[in-house]
């Protein structure tokens, strides 16, 4: 398997509106948070969640969070 690319190594704080969203677990999307199908190709498939309201979230950007789409302070150790 192969490794997610650090796309930073702090969360993406941003207010979602109700929906659904497709976190991207491969790194390499030019939009960080979301995909945008940069993992074609690879072993990675894009991890998707519904908000079933309006909510500030802190989505991962460093891809080893153990509770994925959203951050769980894992960057901290990188």
């Amino acid at each position: 398997m192969s490794t997610p690319t650090i796309a930073a190594k702090q969360p993406s704080v941003t207010e979602l509106e109700a929906g659904s969203y497709f976190w991207c677990s491969c790194g390499n999307s030019q939009n960080g948070s979301f995909c945008d199908g940069s993992h074609a190709g690879s072993n990675f498939t894009p991890q998707p969640f519904l908000l079933s309201e309006k909510k500030t979230v802190a989505i991962c950007l460093c891809k080893q969070t153990k509770t994925p789409p959203y951050c769980d302070g894992t960057h901290v150790q990188l």
